[in-house]
């Protein structure tokens, strides 16, 4: 009866023990920090000129690290320069078309044309006084219908070149018309508009570096005609560095945009980067293949961005790192 008692007594502690272990492991779960699994997700740019032309020179090659503004490479610009001119030449014949039909006719003009307007009048005059004679001809029939008819030709055709006189002197002294300046304003615009493209073009002969970073592939090489738009360089933008990791449903409160994060790398695993969260999907999806933990790939989760704020050289692109938020 003692030893049954004893056993009993055994079991219970058992118990008891297993319990309290229980706890103690479950407390132990649930104070660890949250840990997740991603990788660094660096931004590539594909570098090209905005327009045609023979590749003249390059200034970098893969894996030269590059500042923001740095000069890359450039077209043979000789054409474009061509263009410059012209354009140039264009502005300045529109401007002085301009100023000519703003400014009038000069004084000379309108003395010359007002002398050619006297001498038709006196032509007019003569031939007037012929007509008439030749009225007074005919009415005591002394003279031809033919010479008669002739007159009257000849008084039309002075009336009509007198007229005409009169209108180029009314042009010359009220200036040009409106309409005729107005057109001459929208040539000149135009003529700007197209010496800005030209000056734009020009400047787009030449590839500036848009951020810091690392030249990934150069595409082509000095004397390659290329079009607008094609890839010359690859460029790996060195900041930001963003970690793309996922997150399930039970933990999606631990990322709050702004919480802090410690980043750890196989080759790092005492000296952690630090980061924030940035971003949080609105939206759930399957876990990625490229999440290194088995039991969270068939499970709905949400993307996360982490900004690395001590970002350095070591952090590359699709490194795998471990993330471990803050305790709450």
């Amino acid at each position: 009866m003692n030893k049954k008692k004893i056993a009993i007594v055994v079991v219970v502690l058992a118990l008891v023990a297993a319990a309290v272990y229980a706890i103690y492991d479950y407390q132990r779960e649930k104070d660890q920090p949250l840990t997740l699994y991603g990788n660094v997700d660096i931004r590539t740019v594909n570098l090209g000129f905005r327009v045609d032309g023979r590749l003249a020179s390059l200034t970098v090659d893969e894996g030269d690290a590059v500042k923001a503004g740095q000069l890359l490479g450039k077209l043979d610009d000789a054409p474009y320069l061509n263009a410059l001119q012209q354009a140039k030449a264009n502005v300045a014949s529109s401007q002085a078309q301009l100023d000519l039909l703003q400014a009038g006719y000069r004084q000379e003009e309108i003395a010359q044309v007002r002398s050619e307007m006297a001498q038709r009048q006196s032509a007019y005059a003569y031939a007037d006084s012929y007509y008439q004679r030749q009225r007074g001809l005919w009415a005591s029939k002394s003279t031809s219908a033919d010479a008669l008819e002739d007159a009257r030709t000849s008084r039309n055709q002075a009336l009509a070149n007198l007229q005409a006189a009169k209108d180029k002197l009314a042009q010359y002294e009220s200036g040009n018309r409106p309409q005729e300046i107005d057109q001459a304003k929208a040539n000149l615009a135009q003529a700007q508009a197209s010496l800005a493209q030209a000056e734009l073009n020009l400047q787009d002969t030449t590839l500036i570096s848009p951020s810091e970073g690392t030249v990934l592939t150069r595409a082509v090489e000095p004397g390659t005609m290329v079009s607008a738009s094609s890839t010359i360089f690859t460029l790996s933008l060195t900041r930001p560095v963003w970690i793309r990791a996922y997150i399930n449903e039970i933990n999606l409160q631990h990322a709050v945009p702004g919480s802090k994060v410690e980043i750890f790398t196989d080759g790092r695993p005492d000296q952690p980067y630090h980061g924030t969260v940035g971003f949080v999907s609105p939206t759930a999806e399957f876990t990625p293949k490229s999440v290194e933990t088995p039991d969270l790939r068939t499970d709905l989760v949400y993307r996360l961005r982490i900004i690395v704020t001590d970002a350095d050289d070591h952090l590359r692109q699709g490194m795998p790192v471990t993330l471990r938020f803050a305790q709450p």
